[in-house]
């Protein structure tokens, strides 16, 4: 009996001793944080490391302050043409001229961008981060996630003072106070700014991944905006103009339904399929940004 009660007690304390590291495990896992706890924390990183320097406030306001003189001098000129044309109840909507100078504003916005990425690479700090955040792609989505919301924002509000200042100067008697300001109008005409700033400067940061040079970066995005696009047209073929015309610039412009485009017109397409070209290149960007990220060492 003595020896069957040794045996059995035996037997427990196996199990037990068996069961110790699938309990240890378990409690392990519940005390490990969830990925988008570990996102995150990785999202606060950036907005910190973004707001600490001193670039960032220089390029937004370098936007801002381009969007309102660019907006004034488009909203100038609409004014003028109407008073020589003679168009007498015709008025200049102050938002705009403030899409059509929408135009220049995303390079200085691409320059911040570029330094999210490719300052860390200049400096070495990218070795810290990614010792701190070792998931290459949860690097480059909190990049992306401090990005999108700061340049939206302050496309939006940079938008607003330059609508402002439109409408401030056409008020004057020299123009005709030929100026009109419908709220609902306005206020999409903003919000598809701040969305078309947001999503070229998050593409951007995805080129940054894959370039990781500053210069290298603008060189690439100045491409994709500009002169590719530019080149395109130049050429006259049929095939090349529509191309051009898809290209994240002049996507985002027909987004934003501007009337008054680098091309002479508005874009030939309607502004939903310039927000699916513009989501596309910049998911293609994100996307070769990432395989180099996994692929190459900091």
């Amino acid at each position: 009996m003595n020896v069957e009660r040794h045996t059995t007690r035996g037997g427990h304390g196996e199990r037990a001793a068996a069961d110790r590291p699938t309990r240890l495990a378990l409690l392990g896992r519940a005390d490990r944080p969830t990925r988008l706890v570990l996102l995150g924390r990785a999202v606060g990183a950036e907005w910190v490391k973004l707001w600490s320097v001193r670039s960032t406030w220089w390029c937004l306001a370098g936007a801002a302050a381009l969007l309102v003189l660019g907006a004034v001098t488009v909203g100038a000129g609409e004014a003028t043409d109407l008073a020589r044309a003679g168009a007498g109840g015709a008025r200049v909507t102050a938002s705009g001229p403030v899409v059509s100078a929408a135009a220049l504003v995303p390079f200085a916005l691409a320059a911040m961008a570029t330094l999210v990425i490719t300052s860390e690479y200049a400096s070495r700090g990218i070795w810290a981060t990614l010792q701190a955040v070792p998931v290459r792609g949860r690097v480059l989505a909190a990049k992306a996630l401090v990005v999108a919301p700061v340049v939206a924002v302050a496309g939006v509000l940079s938008g607003a003072a330059a609508t402002a200042a439109v409408s401030a100067v056409l008020s004057a008697d020299v123009f005709g106070a030929r100026v009109a300001l419908p709220p609902a109008r306005t206020a999409l005409d903003l919000l598809r700014m701040g969305l078309f700033f947001a999503l070229v400067s998050v593409m951007t940061v995805g080129v940054g991944a894959a370039v990781r040079s500053a210069a290298g970066t603008l060189s690439v995005v100045f491409m994709l905006l500009m002169g590719a696009p530019m080149i395109l047209l130049m050429t006259g073929g049929s095939a090349a103009v529509e191309a051009s015309l898809r290209m994240p610039l002049f996507a985002g412009l027909a987004f934003m339904e501007s009337a008054d485009t680098i091309t002479g017109g508005p874009m030939p397409y309607p502004a939903g399929e310039g927000l699916a070209w513009l989501v596309g290149w910049t998911a293609a960007a994100l996307a070769v940004g990432h395989a180099v990220l996994r692929r190459r060492d900091a």
